[in-house]
């Protein structure tokens, strides 16, 4: 008889305890109604009340030991309206991305300056409108900054060079307009790979960028002059550099380039001068310097020869394999 008691006991507590919902019932409350803002879209259908969010929802995570939710993520659906003002009334949120849901508009939501924990932040290919807010470089701990593919306007923030652990900074493909912040070549902490491409940009690359060691630095497609030499130098471990269809104005001839260089496109610009022979020696996977005014034979030898006539062509007067022969 007490045997069969004990076992019940156990039946019953154990019970209890897989039945225990883990998710906290603040955290779930605002998921409800982020859910309810977005007119409970079928991309949220897991998000119910009578299960828990920690086990059962789709989208977010928990964090293990205090069961707070740590991570949202929602990504391509059929989603529209704005980023609700919610989102900031998830406190211990690190990770939060919204992403290919074209029918999100309006501006970046201002309460995600509540959200002291984040460190990742993904608000990519949606359709968000205004400038890039300041408050964005108050969230100290961000280490991956993705606001590509919108319609954001006005210049770039030079707040943002305070962000003292950015890895990657993504603000390609908007409609920015200005100059890149001065303050882009102090950044305080890490160096991040940096994406201006397909914006308005204009003016001149700040010189101060070349105390700067960008491993990936992507400026293409925007309006920028004058010169660029600043980017490259012998001693940096910069792999990667993409500043075609500017209105860049300076000799190649003298540039020293990483020894690591891996990609490189300068094309569709107004660089001068000739290829330095140094560039044999540099493990190109890639390189595009079509479309400038480039002059002399191109050095024999490395990676040079690998690449076909268009990686060279409508240069001034570019010579030697694979173009023709020199005079």
């Amino acid at each position: 008889m007490k045997t069969l008691f004990l076992s019940l006991l156990i039946s019953t507590l154990l019970s209890l305890s897989l039945s225990k919902e883990l998710c906290n019932s603040h955290d779930k409350k605002v998921l409800l109604q982020i859910k309810k803002h977005f007119g409970d879209p079928y991309l949220l259908a897991s998000w119910t009340s009578d299960t828990d969010c920690c086990k059962a929802w789709y989208q977010v995570e928990c964090d293990p030991t205090t069961n707070r939710i740590t991570s949202l993520t929602i990504f391509a659906g059929n989603l529209s309206g704005q980023i609700p003002a919610a989102v900031g009334d998830l406190p211990y949120l690190q990770t939060l991305v919204f992403r290919k849901l074209t029918d999100v508009t309006g501006p970046i939501q201002p309460a995600i300056a509540k959200l002291v924990h984040l460190n990742f932040l993904r608000l990519d290919r949606l359709n968000l409108t205004g400038t890039i807010p300041d408050f964005l470089s108050q969230l100290k701990n961000l280490t991956f900054l993705d606001l590509s593919f919108n319609g954001l306007s006005g210049s770039i923030p030079s707040s943002l060079a305070l962000l003292p652990n950015l890895g990657a900074l993504h603000l390609d493909r908007n409609k920015l307009t200005g100059s890149i912040p001065e303050s882009f070549g102090k950044f305080k902490g890490s160096v991040p790979d940096l994406y201006l491409s397909h914006n308005q940009l204009t003016g001149k690359i700040p010189a101060s960028l070349g105390n700067m060691d960008f491993s990936v630095i992507d400026l293409s497609r925007n309006k920028i002059v004058g010169d660029a030499s600043m980017l490259f130098g012998l001693n940096k471990t910069t792999r990667n550099v993409y500043l075609s269809r500017n209105i860049l104005e300076f000799s190649l001839s003298k540039v020293a380039f990483p020894s690591g260089l891996e990609n490189l496109d300068i094309s569709h610009n107004k660089i001068f001068g000739s290829i330095p022979p140094q560039m044999t020696q540099i493990p190109l996977q890639s390189l595009n310097v079509s479309y400038n005014r480039l002059c002399g034979q191109i050095p024999v030898g490395g990676e040079l020869q690998s690449f076909d006539y268009s990686t060279y062509f409508h240069n001034r007067c570019l010579c030697g394999a694979p173009l023709k022969n020199c005079k």
